[in-house]
């Protein structure tokens, strides 16, 4: 008989704070609202997202840096923990079964896994013929893949996470996009255990609850190895 996944309630999550000293940060960079970013992060590292205004969604996916066949895997990740959501003490698992990075820090509580990137397809499907013009995540993805000129392109976009946003699951199993419960100034931090390759999104969604239909900056910030 297959295991139940555990989905738990934002309440039941076990918040725990950086000791890192953002003074000390190798890197520290502001994402504007709606817009990408691409950089790498080295083994040993820890990298740091910040939820600068509160409930800014932000798309993110990793690839290993020295072969981008391999990258974040959705699925793995969810079998291997047994659970939805992302937290404290979740290993980010790659399509090859490695470990890339494990969440060490997080003062929201949950990630969703599930409800992937906005585009323009799914912004016509979901709200309005009218609305396929509107920027997306997945828009951005391409934009910085391209700027970047390491080859990837949109063969290579697995499904991603997305941190801080709120996407319930119903006992019936249907996915709801809910209000968000992050704020100002939250964050959640990731040691890397391989060099790893960051593509973000945040998120220019105008359409749902999941930034307050105002999407705000964060920031992105690199410590060195313990």
């Amino acid at each position: 008989m297959r295991e139940a996944l555990q989905m738990d309630a934002p309440s039941q999550a076990t918040l725990i704070e950086s000791p890192r000293d953002p003074a000390r940060a190798v890197l520290n960079h502001v994402i504007p609202a709606g817009e990408p970013w691409i950089g790498t992060v080295c083994r040993g590292q820890s990298f740091r997202i910040v939820d600068l205004e509160g409930n800014q969604a932000v798309d993110t996916l990793f690839f290993n840096a020295a072969n981008s066949e391999e990258r974040y895997s959705a699925a793995d990740t969810i079998r291997s923990q047994g659970r939805l959501y992302l937290t404290t003490g979740t290993q980010l698992i790659s399509n090859d079964g490695n470990v890339m990075l494990t969440i060490t820090a997080d003062t929201c509580g949950r990630h969703d896994t599930l409800g992937g990137a906005c585009s323009a397809e799914s912004n016509t499907v979901r709200y309005a013929l009218e609305k396929r013009h509107m920027h997306s995540c997945r828009d951005n993805f391409l934009l910085a893949l391209t700027r970047s000129g390491i080859g990837l392109t949109k063969r290579d976009l697995p499904s991603n996470i997305n941190f801080f946003m709120n996407v319930p699951v119903t006992p019936a199993g249907d996915l709801t996009f809910a209000d968000g419960i992050s704020g100002a100034g939250r964050y959640v931090e990731m040691r890397a255990d391989m060099d790893v390759i960051v593509l973000i999104s945040n998120c220019p969604q105008l359409n749902n609850p999941c930034n307050a239909y105002n999407p705000t900056p964060v920031r992105v910030m690199v410590w060195g190895p313990d």
